[in-house]
């Protein structure tokens, strides 16, 4: 039997997964200060989203208990995965379980961006009726830039080219093959897809090369103008994780005119803190971070990452071990 830490919250039916298969689950989130002071060290494994962080200080003091740690979800940014290594701790996530609420959201974003839907409902909540001033456009015949082209991303093409766009990406570690089979035009260079495409939403990791992918310089190469001739603006879309835009830089867009409008569900600073000009913008729409936040989700990504964890347990390798080019 292991003694599991879950500090951010777990489906019901993934807790009595775990509690099945013999282990003792401890539903309760434990502060920095005293993960600081080992508290993983009476532990085997731990379970987190990404309210709790596991920077390498932390790793370090939690003792030579730990196994394995568990990110239920996709993104691991809040974990030092080398750290982990270091320790011989695998770390799993469950890279699956919310693709397809997160393809949903992005397309949401995206619908809600071009048909003003966010700025109509708060005008309207303000007893004003703006209908002139709500003239949108169509995703027919727009192109769409995806950075990043992963399940996600080839699952917000598959529906913008039901919609009648051309889907472009840019993803300097995928095969030209796939592209081709999604039927999409794959750039070499990510300033090319800026260039092309009035349409940018975003699906790739947090990391040193992504951080401020998208700044000042490649918002300003966007065209504003599609191939169908309609002077449509330029929009952005990022689900995926904050940081990866440069929020001053967007923030510049929006007031400039060279962004017609953007929506965020992951931001640089999270929560945003009271008063950000950003999300104050009458063009810019947000959502807090609830891209997996639908119950179909949350009920994959706790049996997904309830057999990742049980599988290390039990001795094994998980197939979605981020760090296993990384252990000893």
């Amino acid at each position: 039997m292991a003694r599991i830490a879950v500090t951010d919250g777990m489906a019901p039916d993934a807790v009595v997964l775990l509690e099945r298969a013999g282990h003792e689950v401890v539903l309760d989130f434990i502060e920095e200060d005293a993960l600081l002071d080992g508290a993983l060290s009476d532990f085997d494994a731990i379970i987190v989203r990404s309210a709790t962080k596991l920077p390498q200080e932390i790793i370090e003091k939690s003792g030579d208990r730990l196994k394995v740690i568990g990110r239920a979800g996709v993104g691991v940014d809040n974990i030092d995965i080398h750290a982990a290594a270091q320790a011989g701790i695998p770390v799993v996530n469950a890279p699956r379980a919310s693709t397809q609420s997160v393809i949903e959201l992005t397309v949401g974003h995206l619908l809600s961006c071009l048909r003003h839907i966010p700025r109509a409902d708060r005008g309207m909540r303000q007893d004003k009726w703006e209908k002139k001033a709500m003239k949108g456009t169509e995703l027919s015949g727009k192109n769409l830039g995806l950075i990043g082209f992963g399940r996600i991303a080839q699952g917000v093409g598959s529906i913008a080219q039901l919609f009648g766009m051309e889907v472009h990406t840019y993803d300097p570690y995928l095969p030209a093959k796939v592209a081709k089979v999604q039927n999409t035009t794959l750039h070499k260079k990510v300033d090319t897809l800026f260039q092309t495409c009035t349409h940018i939403s975003i699906h790739c990791n947090f990391n040193d090369e992504t951080h401020h992918l998208v700044n000042a310089e490649r918002i300003a190469l966007m065209p504003g103008k599609s191939p169908d001739g309609i002077p449509c603006g330029n929009h952005i879309v990022n689900c995926a994780r904050g940081g990866i835009i440069d929020e001053v830089a967007l923030l510049e867009a929006l007031e400039s005119g060279k962004v017609a409008s953007a929506a965020l569900d992951v931001f640089e600073v999270e929560p945003v803190p009271a008063g950000n000009k950003l999300i104050q913008h009458p063009h810019f729409h947000g959502t807090p971070h609830i891209g997996a936040a639908t119950l179909e989700a949350q009920a994959r990504v706790g049996r997904d990452i309830a057999h990742a964890v049980m599988a290390v347990l039990d001795g094994k390798e998980a197939d979605t071990t981020v760090n296993s080019h990384l252990l000893k």
